[in-house]
């Protein structure tokens, strides 16, 4: 075992207080929470169960790592946070001035949309 992953292996957590792998060195059952969310899973609530250090730019980089069979199914939004969803992204694209929807998001530094930022641009 080279040093580096010598001075980060701590698998029973007595140096840094939890079970400490090298990069790529966790043992199976382990999972970041991208890994999890790309599972279909979230933490549900459970605590960091181990971290995996590394050395990165910087200095040492930390990742977190939650068990598999302690996480839960993620959620899905319900229709009503569906329909709220869309009908915010609809008053971003929606102008202020001419009432149309735009296939863009309305810039928020000019509150309209740019053919009524900049009508000289559309009459060229």
């Amino acid at each position: 075992m080279s040093r580096v992953r010598a001075a980060y292996f701590d698998p029973d957590g007595a140096r840094y207080g939890i079970p400490t792998f090298w990069w790529k060195g966790a043992p199976p059952g382990y999972a970041t929470r991208r890994q999890l969310r790309a599972a279909g899973l979230r933490p549900g609530g459970q605590p960091i169960a181990a971290q995996v250090l590394w050395r990165g730019i910087g200095g040492t980089r930390v990742a977190y790592l939650y068990r598999i069979d302690l996480a839960a199914p993620k959620r899905t939004a319900t229709p009503a946070q569906r329909a709220a969803i869309a009908a915010a992204l609809t008053a971003r694209r929606t102008c202020r001035v001419c009432g149309q929807v735009q296939p863009y998001c309305i810039p928020r530094s000019l509150g309209e949309c740019l053919a009524c930022a900049f009508p000289e641009e559309d009459a060229a």
